[in-house]
């Protein structure tokens, strides 16, 4: 059973049931420059998200990255070595760097290498050969690390093993000038997977695709991504005006409010948000469980951060991993969840 649709047990208060301590880690909603979606193919062998598509993302290495103490505030914040790893993981995984030249303002034009510099880089720093920063520095490069936009973050909940604290960032690949379809020529390198070793595809779709066939069940999207690809899928249209799609997207990830109930965490900017999922009981309608997204977790319980309270997922919890996820507005299911528990305390009318 997946973390994200495992529910709520309070550990007991022995050393034996502590949670176990989040992994730092950061993943990229990669747009192109037709505002398509990039998605991984995971592998079937994998130990976190089997056979799932997910966005490009991984742990925080400490060989790449300085990687925040458990004692650290700011393990829990956006912050230099989340966005660099972000930029480190989506090239290890996808190909695709997010570097420009040095010298060069942020949202310029992207670093271009040859193919072979691409590949010989992926393998260099997935195996730890030399640091990212270095080998970019080496390129004349450097990350682009100011175009990373902050939305939402994620922390497993404590009743699971192998928890992440996992920062989840927008980035948007400069538009082409003559961009008007899908056809339009594409100035970036075409993503592709790493070999297998994580991942056996790559591609990009747009959003309204990727959600149809993950409510379908076609393919496994956990609750996360589909959560934030609806919220893309709604400004990211599909071919068209595709800077005031992002004009659109952007203003809505600079929103300072992201519900439509007077609760508190509608008050919690995107970039703010933490969101750590419980499940809540049984949508009779549909048999599916209901996750709650508004409580953030143990690790800030008390901080004033939480997460989404209108919003619920609905998913199929099966042992291949979440099936037919759909994200609802709690309105919907309120007579579901009338018999449920109660919020998580770190989650009051008034924060």
């Amino acid at each position: 059973m997946s973390w994200i649709v495992a529910k709520e047990k309070r550990p007991a208060s022995t050393a034996a049931n502590v949670p176990a301590v989040p992994k730092p880690s950061s993943s990229v909603m990669l747009v192109s420059p037709t505002n398509q979606l990039l998605l991984l193919h995971r592998v079937q062998r994998s130990s976190a998200f089997p056979s799932a598509h997910v966005f490009p993302g991984g742990n925080l290495s400490s060989f790449h990255e300085v990687i925040p103490s458990e004692q650290d505030v700011g393990r829990h914040n956006d912050g230099y070595a989340y966005r660099l790893a972000a930029i480190r993981e989506t090239f290890e995984e996808s190909g695709i760097l997010l570097a420009r030249k040095k010298g060069t303002p942020p949202g310029g034009p992207l670093l271009k290498l040859s193919e072979a510099e691409i590949e010989d880089g992926r393998k260099a720093v997935h195996g730890d050969k030399i640091k990212f920063e270095e080998w970019l520095d080496q390129k004349g490069g450097v990350a682009e690390i100011e175009s990373l936009v902050p939305f939402t973050r994620w922390i497993t909940p404590p009743n699971v093993p192998k928890r992440f604290t996992t920062q989840m960032y927008v980035y948007m690949l400069p538009l082409n000038s003559d961009a008007v379809g899908h056809d339009a020529e594409v100035t970036v390198h075409n993503p592709t997977h790493d070999g297998g070793i994580e991942h056996t595809a790559a591609a990009f779709d747009d959003c309204a695709d990727w959600l149809k066939r993950g409510k379908s069940g076609e393919i496994i999207i956990y609750p996360p991504q589909m959560y934030l690809i609806g919220h893309l899928a709604e400004h990211l249209t599909g071919p068209g005006n595709y800077g005031a799609q992002r004009d659109s997207l952007k203003s809505f990830l600079a929103s300072s409010t992201t519900g439509r109930s007077n609760h508190a965490t509608s008050s919690i900017n995107w970039a703010d948000k933490v969101i750590s999922p419980v499940g809540r009981g049984v949508h009779k309608a549909s048999g599916k469980q209901i996750l709650s997204l508004e409580g953030s977790g143990p690790e800030l319980r008390g901080s004033g951060r939480a997460g989404d309270f209108d919003r619920v997922v609905l998913v199929k919890g099966t042992k291949a991993g979440p099936r037919n996820v759909e994200v609802v507005w709690r309105d919907d299911v309120a007579e579901d969840l009338k018999s449920a528990v109660m919020a998580p305390k770190d989650v009051k009318a008034k924060l």
